[in-house]
């Protein structure tokens, strides 16, 4: 199907499995289907998108907003209910609180739109939510068909794997889709594929590339991707615009856009900005702390010990773990400073960017910065896993591997001097320990925190 192929772009391995998997609309299909991927991925889009195109009767409903029983079995039985209706009719609204009701009243839906001999498709897009609501709901689900005696297949669509689904139980096993994530190649092409009409699509190429090549070490979504694509491109082509350079002129172009570039890596996912504030920004040269309305992290209110937690994150990452008995310890011993640095630590450790440590090393340093004594309680573990939502951490392996999780400090130098300024307000003291690394700084006796 060319006008397919057209549509979703580098998924023609999936969009061939589902396309064999939905058939025609009287052919009988799999009881349930479990797709899952990365965000980004294309699994809700690529799902759609074919049973819209095989014009296949289908439900598309969000677990994120059906977040309760009775709210998902009442969303999916007044959506089928509304298929093949006009727009101008009201149709009753269908209440409904139990799974035995929803069996009970799907069948009478069905039978009343006609739908008894054409395959019904539920979709459940965000469905790990599912695992929060009551027992019965995800196995119920998965054997639909055998409880109503319909030909009714239901798709979910998830972040995380079918192993952290599966009931200890058992269930009956879904028919199991992965989505990959897209290769730089992948992006590359379906980002190129969204040119503008005024321009060619050599030159719009181009300017994907030399995006590609400064995000893509950093995000992989290809939504932010996207976002950011058309946020910068009408900065890249000003100098076109104004006749300064040709779409050949690629070195110039890259100059042009190369500092702008920059300064959206400060903000990547944060949507700290509006596109209007952004444009405003690019158009006036400013700095990305002096426009009003902009953040870049310092009106984010964070707890008392979450301050102290991003502190001691921020030294994690930016010193070497060799440095730690010198900096956080009152009686570390005499270290000549002629043999303390090898060559590669000369250099700023800033240009080399954050490194990764373990949580054992965070609340090791926490606890020689925070004055009180603080213990590991579950309020600590909380406020940090809330620094890993805020993306102010990022979190790398797992729990259950052996050497433990990882972090790695996302936020810059600056949030960290306005967070150390909330606990002193000698000028002096924060302005001379460019890297925060003591407790105690040379000019000020009194602890900077």
């Amino acid at each position: 199907m060319p006008h397919l192929e057209n549509m979703v772009l580098c998924r023609e391995s999936q969009v061939s499995t589902l396309q064999s998997l939905f058939g025609e609309r009287h052919h009988f299909s799999f009881a349930s289907i479990f797709i899952y991927g990365h965000t980004a991925s294309g699994k809700t889009y690529v799902t759609q998108t074919l049973l819209k195109t095989l014009e296949l009767p289908h439900v598309f409903v969000n677990c994120v907003e059906c977040f309760t029983l009775r709210l998902l079995l009442e969303q999916i039985l007044n959506r089928l209910n509304r298929l093949n209706s006009s727009g101008d009719g009201h149709s009753t609204q269908i209440t409904c609180d139990t799974f035995n009701d929803f069996v009970r009243l799907f069948k009478q839906v069905t039978k009343a739109k006609s739908l008894e001999d054409q395959t019904v498709y539920i979709v459940l897009d965000k469905a790990e939510y599912l695992r929060d609501m009551e027992a019965n709901i995800l196995p119920g689900f998965l054997r639909l068909q055998e409880l109503t005696h319909r030909n009714v297949t239901v798709i979910f669509l998830s972040e995380i794997v079918w192993e952290k689904f599966r009931p200890n139980t058992g269930c009956f096993e879904p028919f199991v889709l992965y989505f990959p994530d897209y290769s730089i190649g992948n992006l590359q092409k379906i980002l190129s594929h969204d040119h503008p009409p005024e321009y060619s699509a050599d030159f719009y190429a181009a300017y994907i590339n030399i995006l590609l090549g400064v995000f893509y070490t950093v995000c992989r979504d290809l939504k932010e991707l996207r976002h950011l694509a058309v946020l910068n491109f009408p900065k890249y082509c000003e100098p076109v615009v104004k006749g300064e350079a040709s779409e050949r002129d690629t070195r110039k172009l890259w100059r042009n856009i190369e500092p702008h570039l920059k300064k959206a890596m400060q903000t990547v996912y944060l949507r700290e900005i509006s596109s209007s504030q952004w444009e405003k920004l690019q158009k006036d040269d400013t700095d990305l702390g002096q426009l009003k309305g902009l953040s870049a992290y310092t009106h984010v209110e964070l707890p008392y010990y979450s301050k102290f937690i991003l502190i001691a994150a921020y030294l994690a990452s930016y010193n070497p773990a060799r440095t730690d008995k010198r900096f956080f310890l009152k009686h570390h011993g005499k270290i000549k400073k002629t043999n303390f640095l090898k060559k590669h630590e000369k250099t700023s450790n800033h240009l080399l960017g954050p490194k990764l440590f373990p949580l054992d090393r965070l609340l090791a340093i926490l606890y020689s910065i925070v004055d009180s004594r603080v213990a590991p309680t579950a309020n600590i573990f909380s406020q940090i896993s809330s620094l890993v939502t805020l993306q102010l951490l990022t979190l790398v392996g797992h729990d259950d591997q052996l050497d433990g999780p990882k972090y790695k400090c996302t936020v810059s130098l600056d949030f960290i001097r306005a967070i150390a300024r909330d606990f002193c307000h000698c000028s002096e003291c924060v302005r001379s320990c460019p890297n925060i690394i003591m407790y105690r700084t040379e000019v000020c006796d009194s602890p900077i925190w």
